[in-house]
Formats: structure tokens, sequence, C-alpha cells
């Protein structure tokens, strides 16, 4: 797998790499002053590989490089998530260490579920959305594309949240 980032979120994304036995390619960064992450060398100036994760926790960015890029992308679950056999997980999604996505759920592409999210039955969450550490949707709950949504945050059942927002 190969990251597209090289900061505090594509720390956690090699730990859940590390966790799954899943090989670690090679790191890219457009910032020429960062040369080194976690032992990894930064790779500047080249093509983009596949498959691919981007891992850059700003949704308007991670959606800009995203339509840039022509690759095939990755997604990942750390170990500790627990993911219901009827969701659906969309392409380029991190599911974080502790999260759990339950029956019937929808995370679009491009997602980051975070440390210990708790997404519940039938939610819908569109792409480029990042539900952050301890946050609970609760059944029925409707995520438009782009929208975070703060830490610690609950979000009653059958709340319908718009698109680019910020919870």
């Amino acid at each position: 797998m190969y990251l597209y980032g090289a900061s505090g979120h594509a720390k956690v994304i090699i730990d859940i790499l590390n966790s799954q036995n899943i090989q670690i390619k090679g790191l890219f960064d457009d910032n020429l002053n960062i040369v080194c992450l976690m032992s990894y060398p930064i790779i500047h100036n080249s093509s983009v590989k596949s498959p691919l994760i981007v891992s850059i926790g700003d949704n308007k960015i991670r959606k800009t490089i995203v339509e840039k890029l022509n690759v095939e992308f990755g997604s990942v679950a750390h170990s500790s998530s627990i993911l219901s056999s009827s969701c659906e997980i969309g392409i380029g999604t991190v599911i974080m260490q502790g999260a759990i996505i339950q029956s019937s759920t929808k995370i679009g592409n491009h997602c980051i579920i975070n440390t210990g999210a708790t997404v519940d039955h039938d939610c819908i969450v569109e792409n480029y959305v990042h539900i952050s550490p301890n946050t609970t949707l609760c059944g029925n709950v409707y995520v438009g594309e782009g929208t975070h949504i703060g830490a610690g945050s609950v979000v009653i059942p059958g709340i319908k949240i718009g698109k680019w927002c910020v919870i």
C-alpha cells in the first residue's frame, strides 16, 4: 500500500496497516521539507502508485487530491474495529482502532471513521466525511458529503446532516 500525505493522519494509518500485516511500499508528499515519517522515506515529485490511501485528514484537501489522481485506491480497517457483515465500506476509507460499524450502514469513499467512533444501523455516510474520535451516530442518520463531525459528538436517530457541514 502507498500513502499520499505524511503527517499525523498518516502515522495512524501506518499503525493500522502494520496491524493488518499490509506492506507499506511508500509515502508521497508534496512538502519538500518532509523527508521521513516513522522511518519511511518520503517520495517527492514522482508518479503516484497504486494501491493508494490519501492519508490527509482535511476533507476538502483529501477530495482535491483524489480527484487529481488516476490510481487504484485501497481501504483499511484496524483489526480492533468491528464491522457488520452487512455494512458497505467505500474505496479509500479508513476505519480506525475500536470503531464500530453496525448493520446495513453505508460508508462512502475516502472517509475517516476515527478511533472509537460508532456508526449504528442504517446510517448513510457520504464521500469525504470525517467522523471524529468517540463520536456516535445513532440509527438511521444521514451525513452529507465532506461533513466533519467533531470528537465526542452524539447524533440522535433519524437526523439528516447536509454537505460540508461542521458539527
